[in-house]
Parts: C-alpha cells; structure tokens; sequence
C-alpha cells in the first residue's frame, strides 16, 4: 500500500502554480469552479489509487481546519 506524500515532490512548482492561475484568469467564479473540478478528475484518474486519493482528500480536508 502506497502512502500520499506531502512534502515537496515537483520540479518548477511556481511554474506550475502560474500556469494554474493563468488558466483561471479572466474566468467568472462557476467556470473557475468547474475547471478546478476537471483538473481534480484528470489528476485523479491519473493517480488511480483509490487509497492514495482518500489520503489526499483527509490531508485537504485536514488543511482547512488548521490555525494559520
């Protein structure tokens, strides 16, 4: 059983990061919304692990509830 990593596991990340934005701008909220919804589908099919994919959504879940 693979576990999900969180730490750092990407080159040009900040690359990565712009490219996300720049694919947003521009966008009403709803079409933002659903393309975030579509990204999350194409990488979840990519990954097709269900495990690794609950461990992702906890760890997403968990995030939000964190002090800042």
């Amino acid at each position: 059983m693979a576990d999900l990593i969180l730490s750092a596991n990407f080159d040009h990340a900040d690359d990565f990061y712009a490219d996300l934005l720049e694919a947003h701008e521009g966008l009403e909220r709803q079409d933002s919304d659903a393309l975030n919804a579509r990204l999350i589908l194409v990488l979840a099919n990519h990954i097709g692990d269900n495990n690794i994919l609950k461990q992702a959504i906890k760890a997403a879940a968990l995030q939000k509830n964190e002090p800042s």
